[in-house]
């Protein structure tokens, strides 16, 4: 009997043990901290590495030896409640915040949140865009340079946004914020409106501001891919924007009634060859549209890029060509004008 009760007895301290671990750790807060670190080279095949040349793209701007950028994320994670603070230096942060200082820490995100039920959730304060196929972080996109369509449309927002979860397949996201410009501020009294509507990993994306001030205007632009077989996706970006407002080149208002944009589309078909290589195609044409006006500028771009995965460190090694039409932006290695540039970019990003 004295055996069988001091059993029952520890039986029971395990219970009551548990039981208290489990509820604390149900209710524990969580705090993470992540990032990513990258470099590259980059040298042009049909240019001069010394004139400064670049496609016109963001980021990854610069010919020899370059910093892409540093990111540290912090982010706090309660039962309904959290936080996420992501700061970034180097030259990539710059272009991303379109901060000059790339030396002190620059905010990227930085954003509370609200699990109000199990499918809706608020976001408050600056977070990166819902528009478009990437991204600023470079581990997080397949090729390394960016695209177009990305580089013309925002990086990111500052407002509050409402994200629901209609059903399995279905979600819906509302948003008010500034308007778009430098500085994501609002010193006019004016706001922009977003929304995107999500079915089975295909996003369908709106965006509308006036225009006036630097803004964007309205933008409407589609995101998705599809898995054609176990090693083999195709992502799609196509988007098309407009506004009324037309700026020249020192940023002077010109005309606020006269219908300009851009228009573009991306397909990126990407191959696993093996566990820890893959290699991908981003083929994107990206031209400028206007209410008055023949002959307007449109480029193709094709990158082919690889990456080669070693633990927390991605390998990308890549080759791009842009070509124009009625446009000679680039010079050629005898100093002529040109209406193509190529390069060859190796890049190393490190995540953790």
């Amino acid at each position: 009997m004295k055996t069988i009760m001091k059993k029952l007895f520890t039986l029971s301290m395990l219970f009551v043990a548990t039981a208290i671990f489990a509820q604390e750790e149900a209710t524990e807060k969580k705090f993470s901290i992540s990032g990513s670190v990258d470099a590259y080279y980059q040298t042009y095949l049909t240019a001069p590495d010394n004139e400064g040349y670049s496609f016109g793209t963001a980021f990854a701007g610069q010919s020899g030896f370059a910093l892409g950028m540093g990111n540290i994320i912090a982010s706090y994670e309660g039962e309904n409640v959290g936080a996420v603070l992501d700061l970034v230096t180097g030259p990539r942060g710059e272009g991303a915040t379109f901060n000059s200082d790339i030396v002190d820490g620059i905010v990227n995100q930085a954003y509370v949140y609200w699990n109000v039920s199990e499918g809706t959730t608020l976001t408050f304060g600056r977070f990166n865009t819902f528009l478009g196929y990437e991204v600023i972080a470079p581990a997080a996109n397949f090729n390394y340079s960016t695209s177009y369509l990305f580089s013309s449309g925002p990086f990111s927002h500052m407002g509050i946004k409402a994200d629901f979860a209609l059903s399995d397949d279905f979600s819906l996201m509302l948003a008010i914020t500034n308007p778009w410009d430098t500085n994501d501020t609002s010193s006019n009294g004016e706001y922009a409106l977003g929304a995107q509507l999500g079915y089975k990993g295909q996003f369908l994306n709106f965006y509308y501001d006036s225009g006036a001030n630097g803004g964007l205007g309205f933008e409407i632009d589609y995101t998705g891919g599809f898995d054609l077989s176990d090693d083999f996706f195709l992502g799609i970006n196509a988007a098309y924007e407009t506004t009324s407002y037309l700026y020249d080149d020192d940023g002077d208002l010109v005309s606020d009634d006269f219908a300009n944009g851009f228009y573009g589309v991306a397909l990126y078909p990407q191959l696993a060859t093996s566990d820890s290589f893959s290699i991908g195609l981003r083929g994107e044409l990206f031209g400028i549209h206007a209410e008055e006006g023949d002959d307007l500028p449109s480029v193709f771009a094709a990158t082919l890029t690889g990456s080669y995965t070693v633990d927390n460190l991605i390998i990308k090694p890549e080759i791009r060509l842009d070509s124009w039409s009625n446009n000679e932006p680039f010079f050629d290695n005898d100093g002529a004008t040109s209406d193509n540039l190529a390069a060859f970019t190796l890049a190393a990003i490190v995540t953790f």
